[in-house]
């Protein structure tokens, strides 16, 4: 616990701009994204790719592989492949997510949703497009990180991907929907696995990648899963507290839906409070990295405080 409080005095001393931070980094992610995809024939899928890769967000978890891989002592430039990467397979589960079939949302980050734009078959396509997209994205791109290092990261994002990770979070809560008796330890099943894994994914691959041991990589893991946890409460609180403008997507759908969230079997305040306690849990994983993870502990606490 006194390292850990040392840990917080020292973010507050270096006086850490993680707006500037978040701003740098995204910039950065955005260039390596838009030069990541090309307009080739058959020009259609490409533009259905591109809109919804494109479309902004926070690009938290590009930025959170980053951060990892140069508090490991790696680079942004052997790292940027898999936070590309990593930000492809994110925007599938978006577009796949908001399809009739599943949340038949119009709306995402502000613009209409890819199926809207493009139609079901083309959104459906495009999401595959990216997730096969990303695997090669990696094996290509990636340089000067020895292979098993860039074939274990490669596994990493598989994983994360299946039925053992979001896939697998994805059908239990399509089979929750509507039930009132749906338990905490269901709940923390379906967003372990549909949030939390690619969060955690995006952390450990930076480590993995900067060549981090196995010891190490533990604790970046625990570290992840505290946060992913922590965004999804944050989350679900957001559906209830903001607007469709803050969210950038339609406010209420969990509530239309019937969802169990966490809301619903705590309160408002106790998640809150449950979010914050994972936090704390979570930057106390971090406290043998010492100064280097200041900006892990700024998008940590950046967590709980967010707005959108």
């Amino acid at each position: 616990m006194v390292a850990m409080d040392n840990l917080q005095m020292t973010l507050q001393k270096t006086q850490f701009n993680l707006s500037a931070y978040l701003q740098e980094y995204q910039s950065l992610v955005e260039a390596a994204l838009d030069q990541s995809i090309c307009v080739v024939y058959p020009e259609k899928i490409y533009e259905a790719m591109r809109y919804s890769l494109l479309a902004g967000g926070k690009r938290l978890r590009p930025i959170l592989c980053l951060a990892t891989s140069e508090m490991a002592g790696g680079t942004v430039e052997m790292a940027m492949p898999t936070a590309c990467a990593l930000e492809m397979i994110h925007t599938m589960s978006l577009i796949h997510d908001d399809l009739p079939a599943m949340d038949n949302d119009d709306y995402r980050r502000g613009k209409l949703t890819n199926h809207k734009v493009y139609g079901e078959d083309i959104a459906i396509l495009a999401g595959d497009g990216l997730l096969a997209y990303a695997f090669e994205f990696v094996a290509v791109n990636t340089q000067n990180v020895p292979a098993a290092q860039v074939l274990q990261v490669i596994a990493k994002l598989g994983r994360a991907v299946s039925a053992a990770g979001l896939v697998g979070g994805q059908v239990v809560d399509l089979e929750s929907e509507g039930k009132a008796d749906v338990s905490l330890e269901t709940l923390n099943f379906i967003h372990n696995h549909k949030t939390a894994v690619l969060l955690e994914s995006s952390v450990v691959c930076g480590g993995i990648l900067a060549g981090m041991q196995e010891s190490d990589l533990q604790r970046l893991s625990h570290f992840s899963q505290n946060i992913g946890l922590a965004f999804q409460i944050i989350d679900d609180i957001l559906d209830i507290t903001a607007t469709q403008e803050q969210l950038g997507k339609t406010a209420g759908k969990d509530l239309q839906a019937q969802k169990v969230t966490y809301p619903s079997l705590w309160g408002i305040e106790e998640s809150q409070n449950q979010a914050q306690q994972l936090i704390t849990a979570a930057i106390a994983q971090l406290e043998p990295f010492g100064a280097k993870a200041i900006p892990l502990i700024a998008i940590a606490h950046y967590i709980t405080s967010r707005t959108h």
